[in-house]
């Protein structure tokens, strides 16, 4: 670079410098700053004959000016014209002011970039490294587009300088990072990947990190990389710090070199050629040795410089993770680093510790190390070293050791920073359930979690032991047990009272013998936290105590008082007052049969993986899951959620052809909540046997059943009433004796019941037709929509719905029918009717 001559001082800008520094005020600043401005606007402007001094040095004030915090709004077109200077102090300038104020979008790029394209074109190293400089900082998409052919032949030509080819590589990595669709080596890819034998230790070290960046988007193309980066890092490993004199760095050989060839490495698998793969494990090992030896300085710049390649090359190893010997020898050094003084260092060595032991090779090798881990997690002051000794301990965890680890870490639990706690919470939930030898461990555990911070307990986590506890047996009555010695506390989080409500709803049956844990000291625990609980939980607790009247039926008296009380049936929540009001008519009117039908035990759910691994396999916070209350959908079989049994999900209306069949007519209902709040809301199954009893659903009840049935059905809740709901509504209106009825699906009956708990789907589906549904409700409104889809591969021609409508109804139900055929033959593209 050009020696800055002693005339090119600018006292004109050290005077300005002095004078701003001098303020003592901001608003002394200001009045300085502004004098200055119009000072440079009026030489700009009056003086046509600027010379290339005056122009770099009010340029240079400009740019000082932008740096204090003010804003530029003229001089770019003085620096553009200092960039055709042959001076090296005025083109450096301009191209300084270019860099920080143009923008990528501005109108003068064009008139830079044939700037640019004569210096490049000059030849001379240090304007073509100005203009490449300039290239890199800008970046912009038209720069990219004018110069991204360009530069590669500059940077492979071989009458090209060093430090021109460093600036090239270095400016092409930028355009690649910013327009990596304009960047093509193509023919220049081969002669790129062969500068890594330059004998130039800066070309080589620029050229890798182009290199490195490439290989991560095109692998193939540069795989010819790999031995001679396993080359060139052989003899830099091999050689002494006074082979490489200019590239040493307290007395450790290229430092950085090493670090982007191994990193570099890193894109591949490990190499099919025996003698480079048996080089590249020499280099390893001779790595490794040179760790352990003694230091050769005490100052800190060396012992960072030595383990910055030895944990590049550890990482390595990992990736690799086919080298047994390797692996076991990169854990111990790591262990070493677990007790150093350096809180970086222990740092990398357990998050590369982490890694290691899910390799089959290397995991006893870390579990030799549990103790300090433990103590790490329990003594570290730094948060983020706590984090990454709680990773470690459960990546090391199995069987052998699971119980040692979980009460560690429910132990660290009580005092863990915030930042990490629910995150330390589902891997002890995940480490509680896939490693429980017996699962009133697990139990345990769970419920010893959710004591110690319930508030990072999310949904997931109950919901998991729910499901565990109702599919094995051999658990339920202690989990019955314990969770209600668990809810005997006096504070008592209100997840506990979730899981104890569930729990002792469907189970509690199994510790009633024991008079400290009769029927009414299980409800009167409950209903002790009703009040104290949220809304969801209270609607969970409402479930559990007609739970309690199937289970025992002494208890009846008490419950109905509670859910006959004013406070529930008057309740501002209409899902509390409407679960109080069914809950209440259902164990009043059902007869004993009918309550056991609708009130049985929950059937095991289907074992899939567990939505606590998902949950923190994806690091995000708790999706939508289903409550798992009682008011869901039954008998789903295999394929339903674990995560409930409530059908959330909408099913698609997907076309299936089938032979066309004569059209025909549906008669369809529609159920609206018109009453207002201030009385208590009535259960929806009148509203429906009101719909239903103009239709005759007598005929369709079981013989002998006709009379005793209706009286029973009038007060069920909704669910109950899915058998009739569904035989009704593929009656024809010719009919339910016609021939061409088509018959209901063999799912009709579960897209039925899933309304109970949903607004959207298919509410009935056969051969020829599909009926969605879409309704919303404010308060006391509410509004309906039906869909209809043809399945069949012809057109419905004379396609008419008819909906009944019942006197009682008239004056609650505003019904817009929108007439007219379906024309398209597998597709929904109307809503005939909107009910309100």
């Amino acid at each position: 670079m050009p020696a800055v001559s002693k005339g090119d001082g600018m006292r004109g800008l050290a005077v300005f410098i002095s004078d701003i520094r001098n303020c003592k005020s901001k608003e002394a600043e200001i009045k300085r700053i502004n004098k200055e401005l119009a000072n440079i606007r009026s030489k700009f402007k009056g003086d046509k004959a600027l010379d290339g001094y005056s122009k770099k040095k009010y340029v240079c004030k400009l740019l000082f000016i932008f740096l204090l915090g003010h804003d530029i709004d003229f001089g770019h077109m003085e620096a553009v014209n200092l960039l055709s200077s042959n001076k090296y102090t005025e083109k450096q300038i301009g191209y300084l002011f270019i860099s920080v104020l143009v923008n990528s979008n501005s109108e003068l790029i064009r008139l830079i970039n044939n700037a640019i394209k004569n210096d490049l074109a000059s030849r001379n190293p240090t304007f073509m490294c100005l203009a490449l400089h300039c290239i890199a900082n800008v970046g912009s998409r038209e720069m990219a587009e004018a110069f991204a052919g360009e530069i590669p032949r500059i940077l492979v030509a071989g009458d090209t300088m060093d430090s021109v080819k460093q600036s090239a590589a270095l400016c092409l990595l930028r355009l690649y990072k910013t327009s990596p669709d304009l960047v093509m080596m193509g023919e220049w890819t081969s002669r790129v990947v062969h500068l890594l034998n330059d004998q130039h230790m800066g070309v080589v070290t620029a050229a890798i990190s182009l290199i490195t960046c490439l290989s991560q988007k095109n692998p193939d193309e540069f795989k010819t990389c790999v031995s001679l980066a396993v080359s060139r890092l052989s003899r830099i490993v091999s050689s002494a710090s006074t082979d490489l004199q200019d590239y040493t760095y307290y007395f450790v050989p290229a430092p950085w070199l090493s670090c982007k060839l191994l990193r570099l490495l890193q894109c591949y698998p490990p190499p099919e050629d025996g003698a480079v793969k048996g080089r590249l494990v020499e280099c390893l090992e001779t790595i490794l040795n040179k760790a352990q030896e003694p230091p050769k300085s005490k100052k800190v710049q060396h012992s960072n410089a030595k383990n910055a390649i030895l944990f590049e090359a550890i990482s390595l190893i990992i990736h690799y993770d086919s080298e047994p010997n390797l692996l076991v020898r990169a854990c111990n050094q790591l262990g070493q680093f677990l007790q150093h003084r350096e809180t970086n260092l222990r740092y990398l060595a357990l998050e590369s510790m982490c890694t290691l032991a899910s390799s089959e090779f290397s995991h006893e090798a870390v579990k030799t190390h549990i103790e300090t881990v433990i103590n790490a997690l329990k003594t570290e002051r730094d948060v983020s070293v706590r984090q990454r000794a709680a990773d470690l301990l459960y990546a090391m965890c199995d069987r052998s050791n699971a119980k040692q680890i979980v009460a560690e870490m429910l132990s660290y639990l009580e005092n863990a920073d915030y930042s990490i706690r629910e995150e330390m919470v589902l891997k002890v939930a995940i480490l509680a359930e896939k490693y429980a030898v017996d699962y009133s461990w697990y139990v345990d555990t769970i419920l010893n979690l959710i004591r110690i911070a319930g508030d990072y307990v999310s949904e997931e986590v109950w919901y998991r032991v729910i499901q565990i506890v109702i599919n094995r047996d051999d658990v339920q009555g202690y989990a019955a047990k314990t969770v209600f010695e668990a809810l005997q506390a006096p504070a008592c989080h209100e997840n506990m009272v979730k899981v104890g409500g569930y729990i002792l709803g469907e189970f509690g049956n199994l510790i009633a013998g024991d008079p400290r844990s009769s029927p009414l000291v299980q409800f009167n625990l409950l209903h002790s936290k009703f009040h104290l609980c949220s809304v969801p939980t209270r609607a969970l607790l409402l479930s559990a105590y007609i739970k309690f009247i199937n289970l025992f039926p002494e208890t009846k008296p008490t419950i109905q008082e509670v859910l006959r009380s004013d406070s529930q049936i008057r309740n501002s929540d209409v899902e509390l007052q409407q679960r109080a009001v069914e809950y209440l008519k259902l164990s009043s009117i059902a007869s004993t049969d009918v309550l056991a039908t609708v009130l049985e035990e929950m059937p095991p759910f289907p074992e899939r993986e567990s939505s606590i691994l998902a949950k923190l396999k994806k690091k995000k916070g708790p999706g939508p899951c289903p409550c798992p209350s009682w008011r869901t959908e039954r008998g789903r079989g295999a394929g339903s959620s674990t995560e409930g049994r409530t059908a959330w999900a909408t099913p698609p209306l997907v076309p299936r052809p089938m032979p066309p069949l004569p059209p025909r007519q549906l008669t369809c209902w529609a159920f609206v909540r018109p009453l207002p709040l201030a009385r208590p809301l009535p259960a929806p199954a009148a509203y429906w046997w009101m719909c239903f009893q103009r239709r005759g659903l007598r005929q369709l009840l079981p013989p002998g059943r006709t009379k005793k049935a209706s009286s029973e059905i009038w007060n069920l809740p909704l669910r109950a009433l899915t058998p009739y709901w569904s035989r009704l509504l593929v009656t024809r209106s010719k009919g339910p004796d016609s021939e061409d009825s088509a018959p209901p699906l063999p799912e009709s009956n579960e897209l039925l019941s899933k309304f109970v708990c949903k607004n959207n789907g298919v509410l009935f589906e056969n051969q020829l037709l599909q009926i969605g549904i879409k309704s919303e409700y404010r308060q006391n409104l509410g509004r309906m929509y039906l869909f209809y889809g043809n399945k069949t591969s012809a057109q419905f021609a004379s396609f008419c719905t008819v909906v009944s409508c019942p006197g009682e109804l008239q004056s609650h139900i505003l019904l817009r029918a929108v007439p007219g055929p379906i024309p398209l033959p597998v597709s929904v593209r109307s809503a005939p009717h909107e009910v309100r």
